[in-house]
């Protein structure tokens, strides 16, 4: 009886079985999984295809999509596993070109890249969306006034660079704005509203903008610094005064999220959005199917602007859109790139840290973690107990602060005391996995304060994963249980620096303990001291764009644990995905 109920592995060959030749060869190998040879024999059937070659190479674009990619390159296919029986390249290609699937337009073959139709269309449009964009007639600009505004809006805070991207982003309709943690990113979009905000009172008009992010953790956040960065705008009160308060919204939210449907939204070509400035942060997070249907909501004369960082970790969805943008408009003469490069906030061994990872250079990037300093410091550690030995400390005494201001009634400093540690791992599963290590921290609080309390014990630090509107509770927030007399209530922290709201814990359905946060879920938030935990070197996820986006979450101090084998692992493997949309920006 137990057998019937024995886990299967997704390239189990039983759930393979009537597969053969390179179809069951390559999911022998592990490359394949079984439902990638389903996915090709079902198409395969429909499309009356049965050459082998062409099936492998559609479970092959069925994988890529799975792993983030937006397409195959037949040509680099067989790095992934040269031991395995690839058919002869040029056969093969030739074989896939003339296919009856790339004739049907179930694939597309287009510039040497293999695409399942779908993702073909969403990239064709991105490109066609953004290359219209750029060839309207530029905006009317009154230049007198924008001088004026110019030197109005500079402040105490803003660099030239900064003031200089935001006077280009007037004159363009698409404007992408790149730079890593602390150089200004959100100092430099609230000078730009100001600026458009001004050229629209020059013409009696004024502007409805949209601040949005794809969490809602991120939105609220963008709300938060832009409203503190306009509000020290005193040199132009009136534009100011014209934008309002616009909100944080997610791009769910934005284009119209609906429930029968998780690929459109209520926005598109037939009804476009309102506003006349959208402002998108964390962009790097942006799949390709998102930022389609936010160019298609569109109106043709809104203005767009893109924020993030090209260098740090990519969309969970396939592509990798922000980073294929800066790269196709590299050599463009009138690129909509603007890139902010002052680092302004960090501590200077977290910058040189930085650095040393955008370098891709792993002796350097050593040479600083082990140059031990209060900002940055390095614990070689691979085994369970030196782990424990590194880790436990600093993990039970930042949830010890968080449980003391639970305990004492103080929501505001439980939630503030979130952002004084983060342990940051790379996998949710396993040795160095979130799971174990949020478990870790329970056990070892339990044992020095006595029994904690239940599921939902004061002090317990939560992180929203889903979106619920009802509530108005959004993926990436934060919050903590805190004591209420004799009650126990859940403090989410929102948009503004004020605002916690209250629930009941058993409205909240979609949070998890965040002792210890995936690397993923923490792009876009900071910390004061932050711990990196590196998983083995060998493991898949472990790629610079990860290390990057930890190390530079921390604002006082970073803590690398690790190997030297992980490390070097990380720098200089890249993560890669497939995509064809930054060879189509450069072909115009």
């Amino acid at each position: 009886m137990t057998e019937l109920f024995e886990p299967t592995g997704e390239h189990d060959w039983r759930l393979a079985r009537g597969r053969t030749g390179l179809l069951a060869a390559f999911n022998d190998g592990l490359l394949l999984t079984s439902a990638d040879l389903h996915v090709a024999a079902r198409v395969g059937a429909l499309g009356r295809e049965d050459d082998e070659r062409v099936l492998l190479a559609l479970a092959l674009a069925v994988r890529a999509v799975r792993r983030g990619s937006v397409c195959l390159s037949l040509d680099e296919g067989r790095a992934a596993a040269p031991e395995l029986p690839w058919p002869d390249a040029g056969a093969w290609t030739e074989a896939v070109r003339r296919s009856s699937l790339v004739e049907a337009g179930v694939l597309r073959w287009d510039h040497r890249l293999l695409y399942l139709d779908r993702y073909h269309r969403l990239e064709t449009q991105v490109c066609d969306d953004l290359l219209a964009r750029a060839a309207q007639p530029a905006p009317v600009v009154h230049e007198a006034r924008l001088a004026a505004a110019v030197a109005q809006v500079r402040g105490e805070h803003a660099s030239p660079q900064q003031v200089e991207a935001a006077a280009t982003a007037v004159r363009r309709w698409t404007t992408i704005l790149t730079g890593g943690p602390g150089t200004g990113k959100t100092t430099t979009v609230a000078r730009m509203l100001a600026l458009l905000a001004d050229q629209a009172a020059a013409r009696g008009e004024r502007i409805s903008v949209a601040l949005t992010a794809p969490t809602g953790k991120a939105a609220s956040r963008l709300q938060e610094a832009v409203t503190a960065e306009l509000a020290g705008l005193t040199g132009v009160p009136d534009a100011v005064a014209l934008l309002g308060h616009p909100q944080g919204v997610t791009l769910h939210r934005l284009l119209g999220w609906r429930p029968d449907n998780a690929t459109r939204f209520r926005h598109d070509r037939g009804n476009r959005l309102k506003h006349d400035v959208v402002v998108v942060d964390e962009s790097s997070m942006v799949e390709l199917t998102m930022m389609a249907r936010l160019l298609e909501a569109l109106r043709p004369d809104s203005r767009l602007i893109l924020v993030g960082d090209p260098e740090q970790l990519t969309s969970v969805g396939a592509g990798a859109v922000l980073s294929d943008l800066v790269r196709g408009y590299e050599h463009h003469a009138d690129s909509p790139v603007v890139e902010l490069t002052t680092n302004f906030r960090s501590k200077p061994e977290i910058k040189a840290l930085g650095a040393a990872l955008r370098a891709e250079d792993p002796d350097l990037v050593l040479d600083v973690l082990r140059t031990s300093t209060e900002h940055v410091s390095f614990v070689e550690a691979s085994a369970e107990d030196d782990l424990v030995a590194a880790l436990r400390p600093e993990l039970v005494a930042a949830a010890s602060r968080i449980r003391e201001h639970a305990d004492s009634e103080d929501a505001r400093g439980a939630v503030d005391a979130l952002d004084g540690h983060r342990l940051l791992c790379a996998h949710r599963e396993g040795p160095f996995g979130v799971r174990r290590w949020n478990g870790l921290v329970e056990r070892w609080l339990a044992e020095e304060v006595g029994d904690l309390g239940g599921q939902w014990y004061v002090g317990r630090p939560l992180l929203a994963t889903t979106n619920d509107y009802a509530l108005d509770v959004y993926n990436g927030e934060i919050g903590v249980v805190v004591r209420q007399g004799l009650r126990r209530r859940v403090f989410i922290s929102g948009a503004g620096t004020q605002r916690l709201r209250d629930f009941a814990p058993g409205r909240l359905d979609a949070v998890e303990t965040m002792h210890a946060m995936t690397i993923h879920k923490a792009q876009g938030s900071q910390a004061d001291r932050v711990t990196v935990l590196l998983p083995e070197e060998g493991s898949r996820l472990l790629t610079r764009e990860l290390f990057y986006t930890a190390v530079t979450r921390a604002k006082e101090h970073v803590r690398v644990v690790g190997t030297e084998a992980a490390v070097r692992a990380a720098v200089t493997r890249r993560a890669s995905r497939a995509s064809g949309l930054a060879e189509r920006l450069r072909d115009v």
